[in-house]
């Protein structure tokens, strides 16, 4: 698996690449960065598995990584590094991997790359495996060491953010997923209940109650729950209804 390592401190980047090569040779350290922006251009040059990211930098914090790219260029992990315990709740708000406190741990180090080797095989598994099925009553989806099986009638709407995804629930229940909605996409092509009306969110058209053309077109769903839908998507809604005439 290839890694990234984004660090404003040299010694801290030496030290966390002499770690990986010590107790986790499967990582390949493709380049390391010393700031935010140079790491930008380097994940897009190589395209990692993961990226090991400094919170606290001059310029940037490594909590804006995910401003720099939209979803489809989105195909890492990120395991957050730095000396400050107080950007834990703030890292794990980003649904990050794995968080490592510095001075890094040789074993906490190995705990998160065996998250990250399961992540990998469930993200080409479990979606897979889904995709077989012509129609399937359920999705899986991970939680930490656990997978999570929802009945797909019961999906209200996925929205997506960035690398993630928020699954919300007819009884309003949310699951936030470390996959991109394109991944849902896929999944659910055969259901015809779900459309992607938007860059953003896929819905259950079965949870919708009213269309409305103001602002481009907006769809109203059950759970008083609002929804845009993009100016190309429009005729797609359209083609799903049947509009009382006069």
């Amino acid at each position: 698996m290839k890694a990234i390592i984004i660090d404003d401190e040299k010694q801290a980047r030496v030290s966390l690449s002499l770690l990986l090569k010590e107790y986790c040779p499967e990582i390949e350290i493709c380049a390391d960065c010393e700031n935010l922006p140079e790491g930008v251009k380097t994940i897009r040059k190589y395209k990692p598995d993961v990226v090991f990211l400094d919170i606290e930098m001059p310029g940037h914090s490594g909590l804006e990584l995910l401003d720099f790219f939209d979803e489809k260029e989105i195909g890492f992990s990120i395991i957050f590094t730095t000396a400050y315990n107080e950007y834990a709740v703030q890292a794990f708000k980003l649904s990050a991997l794995d968080y490592l406190l510095k001075p890094i741990v040789p074993e906490d180090l190995t705990n998160a790359i065996s998250k990250l080797r399961k992540q990998k095989k469930d993200q080409f598994s479990i979606f897979s495996e889904n995709i077989l099925q012509e129609i399937p009553e359920k999705i899986a989806i991970p939680s930490g060491n656990d997978l999570i099986l929802l009945n797909i009638s019961e999906i209200s709407h996925i929205k997506g953010e960035g690398a993630y995804s928020e699954v919300v629930m007819t009884n309003k229940t949310k699951y936030l997923v470390s996959r991109n909605l394109k991944n849902f996409e896929d999944v659910l092509y055969n259901d015809k209940r779900f459309i992607r009306i938007h860059r953003s969110y896929i819905i259950n058209f079965d949870e919708a109650v009213s269309y409305s053309k103001s602002d481009n077109g907006w769809l109203n769903l059950k759970n008083d729950v609002t929804v845009p839908i993009s100016s190309e998507k429009v005729n797609l809604i359209l083609e799903k209804i049947s509009i009382v005439k006069r």
